[in-house]
């Protein structure tokens, strides 16, 4: 049996790779991204052609239809490439992508024949209805954001090629999986679950809500569009949505729930105030090069229902979203995630927010982790050296292998305390370090000054990395006060023990500079 020949454009994002997922087995594939398979982490199978191709270059796109023409063509094409970030700027890759990028596919998918061309959008592409009112098929996207002005273009595109092009158009409700990755959901949970100064904060009266979609509902989707592709009329309209959503004062109570705690009263900030604080906010970020994720267009959407009616669709395509895939069903399964694989939860959702946010710890993780074997050799190699670095002879004492694998277990447990922002898991790993250490017979100034050495070394490699630069403050703040609380916690559980512990833990002055720690000599100071 010979299979329909497809092509996905976009296939390496979230949205293209599960779609592969699902449709590898009905579907000859050729798929069409920026990324190549392997880095991207698409699914490699038999069934699954990959051409990397930039379709912001015309010479590119052609070059790629030819392969596809060559290769027998194609029945269908999904094109999924789009760009859309959550920061509300004019990115040049709105026009480059979403509109001229656009425009070089269906060119190609002229000469194709197809049997239908399904262009991707978003509910988000449409304005907020009106209080007590619903979107539904015939809504416009009119909604003001870049993103939706550049899908309004991409639509009615369509319609110049309608003497040679079946099309129809899909708008997605917001699509999440059960490692979350949409952007503002994991901000929501980042921010909800730690300790940060506006975890109980909601905007207006908490009742912004939008319809949110479980990824795997994609692949069954477009699967029920294809096979109905003889009744839908010319560039119809179709909604991939709930008939639900799900507002941020329900997430929140929710989130709390799942995650066992009692759930704590939000603080809930008038929208007047929004208005002027999260525009306040964002200058300030800009200033310290650290901006938050909450954006100034963000603030007229306060309170605003996203709600759609997509029934007609679900009639249409003989296909609705399942119950046990909606957000309020699968929240605990995120959590669980966050809480029990958290290297692969910020893994994920780091590739999601891509350059619009990351929270800055995150990013300060990663640097750390990039450069964790330079910092280890060093820092073992400083410590074996008898003589340069007073104070560590009981260290010296320790075979290498051993030394090794604790420099290693205080790095991690440092890196993770970094990448939760929860320094208390590095002080109740010193309070279980000190204990050890007692029972050895080494002196509390001696475990803080290695742990200060590990501090030191971490500086003088990251300085030299320019990724690092702008965020150099926020990352001698966390480590100082990082180190400085887990040193605080080695002294004072010596002293539970009945030892006797230096005032200064073991580092002269509690704010060395990192060239004095590493055994720099000092520069004169000036009379």
């Amino acid at each position: 049996m010979t299979l329909p020949r497809l092509i996905i454009t976009g296939a390496s994002g979230f949205i293209g790779r599960h779609v592969l997922d699902g449709l590898k087995k009905d579907f000859h594939i050729t798929a069409m991204a920026r990324r190549s398979q392997l880095r991207c982490g698409a699914p490699i199978h038999k069934n699954i052609s990959w051409l990397q191709v930039d379709i912001r270059h015309a010479d590119l796109v052609s070059e790629a239809f030819k392969r596809v023409r060559n290769q027998g063509g194609a029945d269908y094409v999904l094109h999924l490439a789009a760009h859309y970030d959550f920061t509300g700027e004019e990115h040049p890759d709105y026009e480059r992508t979403n509109i001229k990028g656009l425009r070089f596919v269906l060119d190609e998918c002229r000469t194709l024949n197809l049997k239908m061309f399904i262009f991707a959008s978003s509910i988000a592409a449409c304005n907020y209805p009106r209080q007590g009112s619903v979107l539904n098929e015939s809504s416009p996207p009119d909604g003001a954001h870049i993103y939706a002005r550049s899908q309004a273009r991409g639509e009615e595109m369509l319609a110049d090629f309608d003497d040679s092009i079946p099309s129809c158009i899909t708008r997605f409700a917001a699509l999440f999986s059960d490692w979350c990755e949409y952007p503002p959901l994991y901000f929501f949970l980042e921010t909800w679950l730690t300790k940060v100064w506006n975890r109980r904060i909601l905007g207006g009266h908490g009742h912004t809500a939008i319809p949110y979609l479980h990824i795997r509902e994609m692949a069954p989707f477009f699967r029920a569009v294809i096979r109905k592709k003889d009744i839908l009329q010319q560039r119809e309209v179709l909604l991939a949505s709930p008939d639900t959503t799900m507002s941020h004062r329900e997430l929140f109570k929710l989130t709390h729930l799942h995650d066992g705690e009692r759930s704590p009263r939000p603080l809930h900030i008038p929208k007047t105030l929004c208005r002027v604080g999260i525009p306040g906010r964002d200058i300030l970020g800009r200033i310290l090069g650290d901006r938050p994720f909450e954006r100034p267009w963000m603030a007229s959407h306060i309170d605003k229902d996203l709600l759609a009616n997509p029934h007609r669709t679900w009639e249409r395509l003989d296909w609705r979203p399942r119950g046990r895939l909606l957000i309020c069903r699968r929240l605990p399964f995120l959590l669980e995630h966050r809480k029990t694989d958290a290297v692969e939860w910020n893994h994920r959702n780091e590739a999601a927010m891509k350059a619009p946010w990351v929270r800055p710890n995150l990013v300060i993780h990663k640097l750390l982790e990039y450069h964790m074997e330079e910092i280890r050799q060093q820092v073992l190699s400083q410590v074996i050296q008898a003589g340069k670095f007073d104070g560590l002879e009981h260290y010296r004492a320790i075979s290498e292998e051993v030394l090794d694998w604790r420099v290693t277990i205080v790095y991690r447990h440092f890196l993770n305390a970094i990448r939760t922002n929860e320094k208390g898991i590095f002080t109740d790993y010193c309070k279980d370090l000190a204990s050890r250490r007692h029972g050895e017979g080494i002196p509390a100034e001696q475990v803080c000054r290695a742990i200060r050495l590990i501090r030191a070394n971490i500086m003088s490699v990251i300085e030299t990395d320019p990724r690092a630069q702008p965020l150099m403050a926020k990352i001698r703040d966390i480590l100082d006060t990082t180190v400085d609380f887990g040193c605080d916690r080695i002294l004072e559980t010596y002293e539970e023990l009945g030892a006797e512990v230096p005032d200064d833990g073991g580092c002269e002055d509690p704010f060395m500079k990192v060239g004095q720690l590493l055994g720099e000599p000092e520069k004169p100071q000036e009379p």
